[in-house]
């Protein structure tokens, strides 16, 4: 059995991402989440191409966000997601972003992404080797 790992993806608190409050917009959190999970995929071969290829891709059906601490302008933040369950034609990624300075979590989510054939939106089974690419990833 192969070593259960989780993939990381550098972020950091721009001028842009500020809202009205000081901190990092919610909406930055859910780019971020995004953003990671587009990177992972892209890291195992799965970039948007590969999906074409397939004629179908992932989305999101669902996001679920407990936010637990600011994100401050200037904070480098650490984004680690793996995928917590799989079924037929859907999956759950789970995501924590974590401030790098001194590890405290800010955020963690979790988002159904539904496996869809893009000529119809119609939900398709994942195919195996979809699930292989991503095999040391699901804990």
């Amino acid at each position: 059995m192969s070593e259960r790992a989780t993939f990381q993806l550098d972020l950091l608190v721009g001028e842009d991402d500020i809202d009205v409050l000081g901190h990092a917009s919610n909406i930055v959190f859910v780019r971020w989440i995004q953003d990671a999970a587009m990177a992972h995929s892209a890291s195992v071969g799965l970039g948007l191409e590969a999906y074409q290829k397939l004629g179908a891709v992932f989305v999101v059906v669902r996001h679920e966000i407990d936010y637990v601490r600011p994100a401050l302008r200037g904070d480098a933040v650490e984004a680690r997601t793996w995928i917590s369950s799989v079924a037929a034609a859907k999956c759950n990624r789970s995501t924590e972003l974590v401030r790098k300075s001194d590890g405290q979590v800010l955020a963690r989510g979790v988002t159904t992404w539904a496996f869809i054939e893009m000529a119809t939106g119609r939900p398709r089974r994942i195919p195996g080797d979809v699930r292989v690419a991503f095999e040391r990833f699901i804990h």
